[in-house]
């Protein structure tokens, strides 16, 4: 397992480990003791996944205080581009985002520290995304931001607004977000 930081205090690309041979392959996509190393929060509490079509975008979420959490995500089948986006008006990067191609062939995965919203585009015809959170999921400290309202250019992409979610679509922006925080 080879972890790798980005521009963004806090969120680190890692490129796991593959055992492949004749049968296939095998990849540990989590181990205690190297994301200790690294001081990375590990003591994950949920784990779920989500299976989207082709072009459908999913974000920007993140849960807020005292329910805000790290989190560990990779893809077991496709591809997405995966952002975060670095929500800590504190923070030096406040504002700014750091995206990668998470997919099964690479069998990389995004871990995000806590303060920073997440969010993807499916690249490939479907693709199944495995999320592990330090905290369980909390309705009334769910949100988000618009994933069009912090530079991020996806006009590479083909994004079908159609397959945005009405929640994703109803977030403010981030400027607006963090005017009312």
């Amino acid at each position: 397992m080879i972890v790798k930081s980005t521009p963004l205090d806090g969120v680190f690309e890692i490129e796991n480990k593959v055992f492949e041979d004749h049968r296939g392959k095998f990849v540990k996509t989590f181990h205690e003791d190297v994301f200790k190393s690294y001081g990375l929060e590990c003591d994950f509490k949920e784990s779920f996944y989500s299976v989207s079509k082709k072009n459908v975008l999913r974000g920007m979420h993140f849960q807020l205080p005292p329910h805000d959490h790290a989190k560990l995500v990779y893809v077991t089948d496709g591809e997405i581009l995966d952002v975060a986006v670095d929500i800590r008006k504190e923070s030096p990067t406040f504002g700014q985002y750091f995206s990668t191609k998470l997919s099964a062939d690479n069998a990389k995965s995004l871990y995000m520290a806590k303060g920073f919203a997440h969010g993807f585009l499916t690249l490939s015809n479907s693709a199944t995304v495995t999320y592990l959170t330090t905290t369980i999921h909390a309705p009334e400290h769910d949100s988000g931001i618009r994933w069009d309202s912090f530079g991020f250019d996806w006009h590479g992409y083909h994004i079908d607004t159609s397959l945005v979610s009405e929640r994703d679509k109803s977030f403010k922006s981030l400027e607006l977000f963090c005017e009312a925080i």
